[in-house]
């Protein structure tokens, strides 16, 4: 029987000594990359060890102590969080668990890469790291990574975030990280798309091509903020730990649900979960992951192969995707403005494993500003994509019914967002 707990915290011993890999419980390998000129550039720029990591075949990789010991000093394990007011609001239908990663130092999910990559980058002698950012999370992940590992990061951020989101870029330079605004100056291809539009408002699949180029020309490491199977890997530990933390209440998710940019934030909880139930040979929980209706790819993309970066220098993927070239449009929620779904997640939902939705900004941005009155947590944008999802949820529990619980992967907090939410909403 489940326990009646609020908030489920875990002792520093709990916190997990390995990452959790899919790739041995997928009902099929994903398949494998397309262009050999463009797996040569992988080579040449991603740590030596994230590349062993991309083909592993074991379930369990264990976590280097140094960097179990990283974990624990940037915030983990983080709490596991009831939202008892939400589900009070929609008229106590369900019951929610919020995996509250906005408790880490750079308030969102993305360190748990972030520090691994660029403690293996550290390990290769690379005196520097590049990587692209969106809405800043992953920037602002990367730019602590480099200064607890010691190392120096140039951080190309997507323009239109570059100038809306100036605490984000603040947060970087802060942790001693250059700042550039993608389309670059710095890289000729960038310096090319300037000069044919000059307020080329700059997308993710841009900013990843400038950061290869830059890592390329210049000698450092890339760092790859989500998509490939290492990312998600590293990030897999918050999953381990809310797996860990339902047990000890004894509850069990019916829905396991989250974001996705370009997937890591929502496979990092979904993985192991649902690979433990593949290893089974059933799957009997709804994995749902959302999306923006702006860049539809959960809903209405393509699976097919396509370039993870506009310059095409990086290997072809399968993923879901709407178009290396879509032209996406100026969204609050930065991180989610990435025209494709990384490919072991997009494998799942080709399987009929992983549902998707999409919703638009102006629903999502009420939400936000709804759940901030109702539970006194202000979400970052991309994290709020999830509240119309637990709405429909919630409207379609019949009286009578058993009480589903959602577990929901809360990436990140708002907080470095509030310059975004006064547009939104004309605060004065």
């Amino acid at each position: 029987m489940a326990r009646d707990i609020s908030v489920v915290t875990l002792r520093e011993e709990d916190v997990p000594d390995y990452w959790y890999n899919i790739l041995p419980r997928l009902p099929d390998l994903p398949p494998p990359l397309m262009d050999e000129r463009s797996r040569e550039v992988m080579e040449r720029v991603l740590p030596t060890k994230v590349l062993q990591y991309e083909s592993s075949t074991r379930e369990r990789e264990p976590i280097p102590e140094e960097l179990r010991d990283i974990y624990l000093s940037v915030g983990r394990p983080t709490p596991l969080m009831r939202a008892r007011r939400l589900e009070e609001y929609l008229g106590g239908r369900v019951r929610i668990y919020n995996k509250m990663e906005g408790y880490t130092f750079a308030g969102s999910h993305k360190v748990n890469s972030a520090v691994a990559h660029t403690y293996f980058a550290k390990a290769d002698g690379a005196e520097f790291v590049t990587t692209e950012t969106g809405a800043g999370q992953w920037g602002s992940a990367v730019a602590l990574g480099a200064a607890l590992n010691r190392i120096g990061a140039h951080i190309f951020m997507v323009a239109v975030s570059y100038r809306g989101k100036p605490y984000r870029r603040y947060a970087m330079q802060m942790y001693g990280a250059q700042v550039h605004p993608s389309p670059s100056e710095l890289t000729k291809t960038g310096s090319e798309l300037l000069r044919r539009e000059p307020d080329h408002p700059g997308s993710l699949g841009i900013a990843i091509a400038d950061a290869v180029e830059y890592a390329m020309e210049h000698g450092g490491k890339y760092v790859v903020g989500s998509v490939v199977n290492s990312d998600i890997m590293f990030k897999t530990i918050a999953g381990l730990e809310a797996r860990r933390q339902l047990e000890i209440i004894g509850e069990d998710p019916d829905y396991v649900i989250g974001c996705v940019g370009g997937g890591s934030n929502y496979a990092a909880l979904a993985f192991p979960f649902i690979g433990e139930e593949l290893a089974s040979g059933k799957v009997r929980r709804r994995y749902i992951m959302v999306g923006a209706e702006e860049v539809p790819k959960v809903t209405r993309g393509d699976y097919r192969y396509d370039y993870p970066d506009a310059y095409r220098l990086l290997p072809q993927l399968k993923m879901y995707t709407v178009g290396v070239d879509y032209r996406i449009p100026g969204i609050y929620a930065g991180g989610l403005r990435y025209h494709a779904v990384a490919p072991t997640l997009s494998l799942l939902k080709s399987k009929g494993y992983i549902e998707g939705r999409d919703y638009p900004q102006d629903e999502v941005m009420r939400w936000a500003q709804l759940y901030s009155r109702i539970e006194g947590y202000i979400p970052a944008p991309e994290t709020a994509h999830v509240f119309p999802l637990i709405k429909e949820i919630a409207d379609g529990v019949k009286p009578g019914d058993r009480k589903p619980v959602i577990l929901v992967s809360f990436s990140g907090h708002g907080l470095l967002d509030l310059g975004n939410y006064a547009e939104f909403f004309g605060f004065r």
